[in-house]
């Protein structure tokens, strides 16, 4: 009896704790990040400050699951994909709304993406819509070659939309479930189109409020989302801009927000000894990276030069100075969690006399003719990259230990980005880095590097053997095949070291205790639809 007695105490507690745990709805989720948005119209922005905003607002007709980039079905329930691997058909949900009330179909589909096609070779099901003219080349779509990988889509019915291809693309689906190919609202773009990027409208479970530039970004709960199982349960989300990493770990303590991005990784001690937080953490599917003006002389073509600085700059020093503890120094610019790694490539060690030999092999003796150049430095914070202008000041410090004087160069992170893409001649190097969107080698490796496929392309390297690897790296099927296709690309990279890869950084983000269901992704998306507040 007294058994029976305990175990039906244990159960009740049980159920109780199971009842406690129930998400509810309601509260205001306040997300401290380290930046302002550039734009909200992720077909044309590649900051991930843009990207975790859209992440909520906007969906894509594929999915990655929760910790993943293994691919589920999303505004899509289903794809098939023809045996000569060039027709994609996908059949859409029904009864999906977008924010504005209007139906998504294959024509919505046919409209947001097709808009970012150079020949707009799309066919409508219904009376379909004009496609606008580009303000601005769609970045990530003009890097990655799609306009030569697509050659029509058609809405083959009311919820039927087929791509066809020019040529085989390995990775074309997990690309579909990338940023840049959210679905939006052809209504509300054709609206203002100048405008979406600060109005936008999508299907996701969280609507667009308002945003007062350079504070804050607020979204709303969508009632109307398709999708029943589960949330979204947050009336609101406010994403913060706060770009002093110090200040933004103070507001976490005192709990004026609820999750802080890009802690200072002495922070991390702290957050670990304070019983009101919990520590999200995750391997980073990122690089961290520093990279030559490739548009000019003498970092285009002097390959001496370029190694000179990979030797001079302390790589292992700034992983444990700076990242603390929160990375690895990196040998390949593909972390060593991802397939095709080349893990023979022994990275460049720091190594000032060899330095010194190469720049004086490069045709600078200590750095004699070369003059001062410019170190273009991150102002932001971002996974890949604690500290822009700390990492700056330690490469300039090095350089300078070798008779390289280097000057610090930063700006506000929205005329950062564009004018590094515009390749100024007061650029000599620059720092950047890349969180993988699908878990796919060619995303890191063609979208960075190959200079050849795109002038979009951020490094503006040029080797015609490195984009034909790239080239036949989309073109193979089989995985084990483009793995040794990687492998050649990364050995020709540390050859002529177009890039000098710094770390693979580990993300922990501090979160208050009372955040349920926060998860980390590997892409670096903010997926708030589950979460909830004790």
């Amino acid at each position: 009896m007294k058994k029976i007695i305990i175990i039906m105490t244990v159960l009740a507690f049980a159920i109780t704790g199971m009842a406690m745990a129930a998400p509810k709805k309601g509260g205001t989720l306040v997300f401290g990040r380290g930046g302002d948005s550039v734009g909200l119209d992720a077909a044309y922005e590649t900051d991930g400050n843009s990207f975790l905003v859209c992440d909520n607002i906007f969906e894509a007709l594929v999915f990655y699951k929760d910790e993943s980039t293994a691919l589920e079905p999303g505004l899509a329930k289903s794809w098939k994909i023809s045996p000569d691997g060039k027709t994609y058909t996908f059949n859409l949900r029904k009864g999906v709304k977008f924010h504005d009330g209007t139906p998504l179909n294959a024509d919505a589909v046919v409209f947001s993406i097709g808009r970012m096609m150079k020949e707009r070779n799309v066919k409508f099901f219904g009376k379909g819509w004009e496609l606008p003219a580009q303000d601005r080349p769609p970045e990530y779509w003009v890097s990655m070659e799609m306009d030569k990988t697509v050659g029509s889509i058609e809405a083959a019915g009311e919820y039927t939309v087929i791509f066809k291809l020019k040529r085989v693309e390995a990775p074309f689906i997990a690309n579909m479930g990338m940023d840049f190919a959210n679905i939006i609202s052809p209504t509300a773009f054709l609206k203002n189109p100048k405008e979406f990027l600060r109005t936008p409208v999508g299907t996701g479970p969280f609507k667009f409020v308002k945003w007062i530039m350079g504070d804050r970004i607020v979204l709303t709960r969508n009632n109307d989302y398709w999708d029943k199982k589960g949330g979204p349960y947050l009336e609101r989300i406010v994403f913060r801009a706060i770009p002093e990493n110090s200040v933004r770990f103070l507001e976490l303590k005192t709990g004026n927000i609820h999750i802080c991005q890009f802690p200072n990784p002495a922070d991390i001690d702290l957050a670990k000894k304070d019983r009101n937080l919990i520590l999200p953490t995750q391997p980073g599917m990122n690089v961290g990276y520093l990279s030559f003006n490739h548009t000019k002389e003498p970092w285009k073509s002097n390959v001496n030069l370029r190694k000179a600085i990979a030797h001079a700059i302390n790589r292992k020093a700034i992983v444990d100075n700076i990242y603390q503890g929160m990375g690895q120094t990196a040998k390949n610019p593909i972390p060593p969690t991802m397939w095709g790694y080349n893990k023979k490539i022994p990275g460049f060690k720091y190594d000032p006399a060899l330095a010194k030999k190469l720049l004086a092999k490069a045709g600078y003796p200590n750095g004699k003719g070369l003059g001062e150049i410019t170190l273009w430095s991150m102002p932001v914070p971002r996974p890949y990259n604690p500290d822009g202008r700390k990492i700056g000041e330690a490469m300039a410090a090095d350089l300078a230990k070798v008779g390289i004087k280097a000057k610090i160069v930063t700006f506000e992170w929205g005329t950062y980005l564009k004018r590094q893409r515009e390749q100024p001649a007061d650029m000599d190097l620059f720092q950047l880095g890349w969180t993988g969107d699908n878990g796919d080698p060619d995303n890191f490796l063609a979208v960075l590097f190959d200079g050849l496929a795109s002038s979009s392309i951020r490094t503006q390297w040029h080797n015609e053997k490195y984009h034909e690897l790239m080239v036949k790296g989309r073109q193979t099927v089989d995985q084990a095949k483009r793995a040794k296709i990687y492998e050649e690309a990364l050995q020709l990279i540390y050859d002529e070291c177009p890039v000098i890869s710094i770390a693979h950084s580990t993300v922990i983000w501090p979160t208050r205790k009372n955040v349920v269901n926060f998860k980390l992704h590997p892409t670096g998306s903010v997926r708030l639809k589950n979460v909830w507040l004790k």
